[in-house]
Order: structure tokens, then sequence, then C-alpha cells
């Protein structure tokens, strides 16, 4: 049975999708124009849900909403839940090394691509990158250019900033 949570968060609301108990999707609603979430008075507004999501049930995955209430503490490094996040062998391989990438820290797309045996993938792996249907849990925000700057991101690269400098302020702490 699939169902949809919104949840508010310091970076703004977030849609999370579950299917029988496991996260398929975390990421921002999209916005009536089918753009990210808009901003009124300082304070990101939750759009309406597009169906397909199965009913809203803002206690589905209770571990999900515990382990976000950690991260924002600064006391959870990495998520420990069940997903199911659809993806080609390709998607999955590249996600599952994202979850290597150490908290606080950031890697270019072709440190990646290294780290996944593929030096000259770099394209191939940001194309999955920017795939990632399970935002912050599996951390895409973790990846950056080959200078460093900051690249593109499904909630916009002020919501990457974010959530890199949120890293990098608790992960000493």
């Amino acid at each position: 049975m699939t169902t949809h949570a919104v949840l508010d968060t310091p970076v703004g609301p977030l849609v999370a999708v579950v299917d029988d108990g496991a996260l398929v999707r975390l990421g921002p609603p999209p916005s009536p124009s089918g753009g990210l979430p808009t901003v009124s008075g300082g304070a990101a507004t939750a759009p309406a849900i597009p169906p397909g999501l199965g009913s809203r049930d803002d206690d589905a995955l209770p571990a999900l909403r515990e382990q976000l209430d950690a991260y924002w503490a600064g006391t959870l490094r990495e998520f420990d839940l069940p997903l199911a996040a659809p993806g080609t062998p390709w998607q999955q391989q590249v996600w599952a090394a994202l979850l290597t990438i150490p908290f606080g820290q950031t890697w270019s797309y072709g440190e990646l691509a290294a780290h996944l045996g593929r030096p000259t993938a770099s394209r191939a792996v940001g194309a999955a990158n920017g795939r990632n249907p399970v935002f912050l849990v599996v951390p895409c925000h973790r990846v950056v250019g080959s200078t460093g700057a900051l690249t593109g991101y499904a909630g916009g690269l002020e919501m990457k900033r974010r959530l890199l400098d949120h890293e990098r302020a608790t992960a000493w702490t």
C-alpha cells in the first residue's frame, strides 16, 4: 500500500512516499507549475500533492521522522531505513556509492566515477545522481563539480548549500 507524508524540515517541506513500509521517494513537493515549493513570508508553502502517491499518512514510516529529527539535531550521520527506490542497475550502483561519501564531505562526479571503477563515467554518474529519488537519505547533495562548485540539485542550489553547511557544522560535534 502506497502512502505519502509531508514533513516540515529546516530546508522546507519534503514529501516522503512509502510503499509497503519502505521509502521509495523523499524530496521537495512540486509546485502547481511543476517546479519547487514557493516561498511566502519566509516560509515554504507546501503545494497540493499530485495524484498517484497514495493517501496522505503523516505517521507513515515513523523511523524516517525520528531519523530526520536526529539528522537536524546533528546526532545522526547515516540513515538506516528500508529503501525501495526504483532505478536501473547502474542507478542503484551509483546510489549505493553515494552512501559511502562521509558525512560532512563532498566528492566530485569524477571522484565518484573513479570510486565505482569507471573513471571516465562522470557524466553517467551525474545523470544517475540527478535521478536519486530518496534525496537526503541517499546523500546526492554531497556531490559537487570538479572545481568544488555546487552543481544541480532537485531542491535547488540554496538547499544543497544549506545541507552541506549543516553537515560541515555538525560533523565534529
